[in-house]
């Protein structure tokens, strides 16, 4: 069996509390991920606007909208390339210098689609450069969530590994926040027609100034001291880093993969996705969608701090079997109200979001699988190609299974993906119990 364990100092027992300087880091480190993933997710909240306005006027409007979501997904296509790149000089160069590079290459392109031509005045032209300009988007995010993860891990002090990664997730999560906030309020405030004349643009030309802010805030960081102590023993990886993860850590690599995809899944279809998917099939109105989205994600990014502190207690393993057996009952819970009509769609959204915080959980395990000198590189290639994988096809797949399948679908998938994470979860606590793993 492969080794799931990380052998580094930093992941001792022994614990202590969070210093000024602990702090002022994961504050640094999660402010600059929320802005830069606000770049990323706020496609999607404008994937209707973008579908008329990107495609052909004749364009049937599922269509377009399936168009517009092939385009979001590639930018889940390209997150390997950019993953693998950046993480192997991560692990070679330093964490900081990819951890500011990421962010850099994300404001440029979310600056660039807010002043695209659209379909009418440039024709094909249009769809191509959004595509291209996702692709690049791709590239930034797939360098940044791994990057950030072992950031502050690799700064955390022993035994609050846990809520640090937490904090980092939390700090990504308020990136969807400000995106539904930032969608509720152009809904809200502009008629229809200013929203496909100009107000989609808004929040891209706001993306782009957020993720310069982002460069600029993370020029006080410093490098991690697991990363210093490995150039200082000369006992960073030899080998190309990817090699020696896909060598001797198949075990790691699966056990990440399947804790992404419920990553995965959750974060798409309940936060990002689900918006849309209340208003047309169960009727839910626009502003009704997005308060509920937007008290969600608020309510995500406390789930996501709650599991951390839950995982530095209990252990990752039970935080995990714990946050995924909830994920399964409350998604079940707030399809069926939306069935019945959504009488108490918003408080069971606001639940929703908080125990979609579990995911909170998932780069703990994922941190602590690999080992240092090649941690950047394990954590990028099975959570970027896995996000790939599932990221890309999940927006299409629901939308096609909604039609095929009916209403309950995307709550049949959600919950499928969960039950992988239980399992998971089941794994390392078995494994652990044989004296295999020190995960726990």
């Amino acid at each position: 069996m492969a080794q799931v364990v990380s052998s580094t100092s930093s992941m001792a027992p022994a614990s202590r509390a969070l210093s000024g300087r602990d702090i002022q880091t994961l504050l640094l480190a999660s402010l600059g991920g929320a802005l830069e993933f606000y770049d990323f997710v706020v496609f999607v909240f404008f994937a209707l606007p973008l579908s008329h306005l990107f495609f052909p006027p004749n364009t049937a409007p599922w269509l377009a909208q399936l168009q517009v979501y092939g385009i979001f997904a590639a930018g889940y296509l390209a997150r390997p390339l950019g993953g693998i790149v950046m993480a192997h000089f991560g692990d070679r160069q330093g964490r900081k210098r990819m951890f500011t590079l990421s962010v850099f290459l994300m404001a440029l392109p979310t600056l660039a689609i807010g002043l695209l031509p659209v379909y009418a005045q440039v024709g094909v032209l249009a769809p191509v450069l959004l595509l291209v300009m996702r692709v690049v988007q791709g590239v930034a995010i797939g360098g940044e969530v791994p990057g950030a993860w072992v950031f502050v891990a690799e700064h955390a002090p022993p035994g609050r590994v846990g809520f640090a990664c937490a904090c980092l997730t939390s700090g990504l999560t308020a990136g969807i926040l400000i995106g539904s906030l930032t969608a509720a309020w152009i809904n809200h405030h502009l008629a229809p027609e200013q929203v496909l004349g100009w107000g989609w643009r808004l929040p891209f030309l706001l993306g782009g100034v957020f993720g310069f802010i982002a460069v600029w805030l993370r020029r006080w960081l410093s490098e991690t001291p697991v990363f210093a102590e490995l150039q200082e023993r000369k006992a960073l990886s030899r080998e190309l880093p990817l090699r020696t993860v896909l060598a001797g850590h198949g075990g790691s690599v699966l056990l990440s993969m399947a804790v992404t995809w419920t990553l995965t899944a959750a974060i798409l279809v309940l936060i990002l996705m689900l918006p849309n998917l209340a208003q047309k099939p169960f009727g839910i109105a626009p502003d009704v969608a997005f308060l509920g989205n937007s008290v969600a994600a608020f309510c995500l990014g406390l789930g996501c701090l709650a599991y951390g502190w839950l995982t530095d207690r209990i252990g990752a393993a039970r935080a995990l079997l714990v946050g995924s057996l909830a994920l399964i009952a409350v998604t079940y819970a707030l399809f069926a109200d939306l069935e019945a009509g959504g009488a108490h769609f918003l408080p069971l959204y606001a639940l929703t979001g908080f125990l979609v915080g579990s995911v909170g959980v998932v780069p703990t395990v994922m941190v602590m699988a690999f080992p240092a000198p090649i941690r950047y590189s394990g954590i990028s290639f099975a959570y970027n190609v896995a996000y790939a994988a599932f990221g890309a096809v999940t927006a299409t797949l629901i939308s096609y299974l909604g039609e095929r399948v009916g209403r309950m679908a995307p709550a049949h998938y959600v919950a499928m993906t969960a039950v992988v994470s239980v399992l998971a979860a089941l794994w390392l606590m078995l494994s652990r119990r044989n004296g295999d793993q020190q995960l726990l």
